[in-house]
């Protein structure tokens, strides 16, 4: 267009030119065409400047709580003393516990058992929205009226952990906190490299730098078992062949726990779940939202393995699962490290925490029938390819040895009491003072 402008035209009379037009319109048009590409290219940086102001300002996902800062939501005297307070034995032989994951399922069973035996115990949990965020709070009540200080924030977050080993001389660390679910996963597969890899890597890095070093107990899976087909799964067998993400990151968490072992010294024992149940559980596990949809009416899915088989899980109550991890906590030997300097080799344990009877599920499906008065709208679908696995089946020898673990609940036995609690929590809903809220009452003082 520029180049056009400054060429003649071609002469409107033989032997004449046009005359040109002045070069101030050029100059004009020049500057006109400068001043829309500069305008243009000014928008163009402000909708970048834009997308970056909104992309780092968003809300956090649900699964990552946002970074805190000293004096927001944590720091300062008050917090302190409640933290404190929360972590005091009221025993000299007793422990002094950083409780991850506390408002969780597994978490809150164990935190209320610690501090009925007289154990410090600090709680803490990020709140995500993985599940009903009420249902946590409602454990955290729980908790409060027990005693114990359940610290609002994420393991993620190095300086908040620091804070609370300068605080807190804990003993022992029980890393309940991570990112649960098998089918999860394949929605959000961050979540579990967030919560389970990064997560517990920054939670042994506070851990190995404190001095005292604490003895670290943590909740690792049978899904790492992934597609072995020796059964009963032992400690022994291989585990190299994960069939889920959510089994992936908790074999890698295995591996880390190692490096961290013999690299600084830490004590760490390794617990490896099998199905665990009961009240205050998770919403989404089997058991649980077939007893919300069987009373709803709702038809619910069950599913066969490939070869037309039942699938089974060795389902295993809260109740005898807490009394494993205590078990592992009062056997943890020492940590032999001091501020992130390894002085000698230490504990490295692995155990299976299940109760030895793998039952279908369609078995669970009939007890809660019986329980519920209710007949189920069943429907029967293969397994899906999403990580799940045909059966679990824990050998228990090794924990029974070292920690005189023994359960004790079979499944129907421990359904009931589930039941029990379920209908008298969802009677009157989360926001009130009703059952459940005696419920709890009851259970604190167990």
């Amino acid at each position: 267009m520029v180049q056009q402008m400054n060429e003649a035209s071609p002469p409107s009379t033989p032997g004449k030119l046009k005359q040109e037009k002045p070069h101030h319109i050029h100059r004009f048009r020049i500057h006109s065409s400068h001043s829309r590409l500069t305008l243009f290219t000014s928008l163009f940086l402000a909708f970048i400047l834009l997308f970056f102001l909104f992309t780092f300002t968003s809300p956090p996902s649900p699964t990552t709580a946002p970074r805190r800062v000293l004096g927001d939501s944590w720091g300062g005297s008050q917090w302190e003393r409640l933290v404190s307070k929360s972590a005091r034995r009221n025993s000299a032989s007793g422990h002094t516990v950083l409780v991850t994951g506390a408002a969780g399922f597994v978490g809150a069973h164990v935190s209320l058992a610690l501090k009925r035996r007289g154990d410090g115990v600090l709680g803490i949990d990020n709140f995500n929205r993985y599940y009903d965020p009420n249902l946590k709070q409602a454990r955290k009540k729980l908790l409060e009226r027990a005693g114990v200080f359940v610290v609002d924030g994420d393991i993620n977050d190095g300086r908040l952990l620091k804070k609370l080993f300068d605080v807190v001389p804990f003993t022992h660390v029980m890393h309940l906190a991570a990112q649960a679910g098998v089918r999860y996963a394949m929605q959000n597969p961050g979540s579990y490299v967030h919560s389970n890899i990064a997560g517990f890597v920054n939670l042994l890095e506070a851990c190995k730098s404190a001095n005292p070093q604490p003895a670290v107990v943590w909740a690792s899976s049978s899904s790492v078992y992934g597609l072995n087909s020796k059964v009963p799964f032992s400690e022994k067998d291989r585990t190299d062949q994960p069939a889920s993400l959510y089994a992936a990151t908790k074999k890698a968490g295995e591996e880390i726990a190692h490096s961290y072992n013999h690299i600084y010294g830490l004590s760490i024992t390794a617990l490896r779940f099998f199905t665990v149940y009961g009240p205050w559980g998770r919403p989404d596990m089997a058991y649980f939202f077939f007893t919300k949809d069987i009373l709803k009416g709702k038809v619910i899915t069950v599913y066969e393995s490939p070869d037309g088989g039942s699938v089974a899980r060795d389902f295993t109550y809260i109740d005898d699962v807490v009394k494993g991890c205590l078990g592992a906590l009062d056997t943890a030997k020492k940590s032999t490290g001091s501020g992130g300097k390894k002085k000698g080799s230490a504990q490295f344990r692995v155990f299976n925490l299940g109760n030895t009877s793998p039952v279908p599920v369609t078995e669970l499906v009939a007890i809660l029938e019986k329980l519920l008065k209710v007949k189920a709208k069943k429907k029967i679908l293969p397994m899906p390819r999403n990580g799940d696995v045909k059966f679990t089946h824990a050998n228990i020898s090794l924990a029974q040895r070292d920690l005189g673990y023994i359960p004790t609940t079979d499944l129907e036995t421990g359904l009931k009491k589930f039941v029990k609690w379920y209908l008298e929590f969802y009677s009157t809903g989360f926001y009130k003072k009703g059952s459940w809220f005696k419920l709890a009452c009851q259970l604190v003082t167990k």
